[in-house]
């Protein structure tokens, strides 16, 4: 499947260096995206989404001093980490197509795939303003935000220099369907905070229940799936090292997450910090789910290897 990682060109002496520069912006990109989203549900969870009532400018200006709280700062900033992204993006798109023929085949459209999708990103930012938070575009702006952030894990992932000691077999093939259920289960989670469906099914027992008891639900599939990839990687003598350890880190973060959601579940999102850190633990569980999956495909075929050493 990561074949495509590798390329059959050969590279120039400068193309190393050229990539370390590169693994390092992806890298920083994908925390930054972390940030970005756990300052985003920090938005949301206080308030803030429509503290500046125009997009892109905030009260007609870059930097609304007479206006400021925290309430404006947490969306101001929200915006201002995002849009160093949208540049980090088109550099990093720019750099990949102008050097193309110095590096690996795949990376310029990675790096043209995380350009589109940091642009419909952001225009979805601006409907969630213009369109008053409406739940759907909340939902998928969350959505697009961690597609944007699984990209980047790929890529990072990809050009990690790597040396596999075992092979993993079907192991990313699971660990793979088991990212897709994180993802729903994040998207359902999505559903549930952009409708206060948690507030709304506990006052008034209302169709939102349903909303509410399909992101419970989906936790069982998920559960299931993290934690017989955990006992594969702790008891299989083939697979490699690295694999295993990112199995361990990930049964790790579904405890926490389990943990955070049901005392956010048990306290009713009184706690705003628990509410941040449930999405913010979700989404490091989707990235461990990544980087084991990349990490397990390329232990496959030890010549699949971005980087030489």
């Amino acid at each position: 499947m990561l074949e495509s990682f590798s390329s059959e060109r050969s590279l120039d002496s400068n193309s190393p260096n050229l990539l370390v520069y590169i693994r390092r912006l992806v890298i920083l990109m994908a925390i930054a995206t972390l940030f970005l989203m756990a300052l985003g549900s920090a938005t949301r969870v206080m308030n803030a989404g429509l503290s500046c009532p125009d997009w892109p400018l905030c009260y007609g200006e870059f930097v609304p001093t007479e206006q400021m709280n925290l309430q404006v700062f947490l969306e101001w900033f929200h915006r201002l980490v995002a849009s160093s992204l949208g540049f980090a993006s088109i550099i990093l798109a720019g750099s990949t197509w102008w050097f193309r023929k110095s590096l690996p085949q795949w990376l310029p459209w990675f790096g043209l795939g995380a350009l589109i999708l940091v642009i419909i990103q952001g225009a979805l930012g601006a409907f969630t303003v213009t369109e008053l938070l409406r739940f759907d575009i909340v939902t998928a702006h969350l959505g697009t935000g961690l597609l944007f952030f699984s990209t980047l894990t790929v890529g990072a992932s990809a050009l990690f220099p790597y040396k596999p000691d075992g092979n993993s077999g079907k192991l990313p093939w699971f660990s793979l369907v088991t990212a897709i259920l994180i993802y729903g289960q994040s998207i359902l989670g999505g559903l549930v905070a952009s409708q206060w469906a948690l507030h709304q099914c506990l006052a008034y027992s209302n169709s939102l229940c349903a909303v509410m008891n399909n992101h419970l639900l989906g936790i069982i599939p998920v559960c299931l799936s993290v934690l017989a990839i955990g006992f594969w990687c702790a008891y299989s003598k083939s697979i490699d090292s690295t694999v295993k350890a990112m199995g361990a880190v990930a049964v790790v973060f579904l405890f926490m997450q389990v943990a955070i959601g049901f005392a956010t579940y048990k306290l009713h999102l009184q706690v705003e910090p628990l509410t941040v850190a449930h999405q913010s633990v979700g989404a490091l569980l989707l990235g461990s789910m990544i980087i084991l999956t990349v990490l397990g495909f390329r232990s496959q075929n030890h010549s699949v290897s971005v980087i030489s050493s």
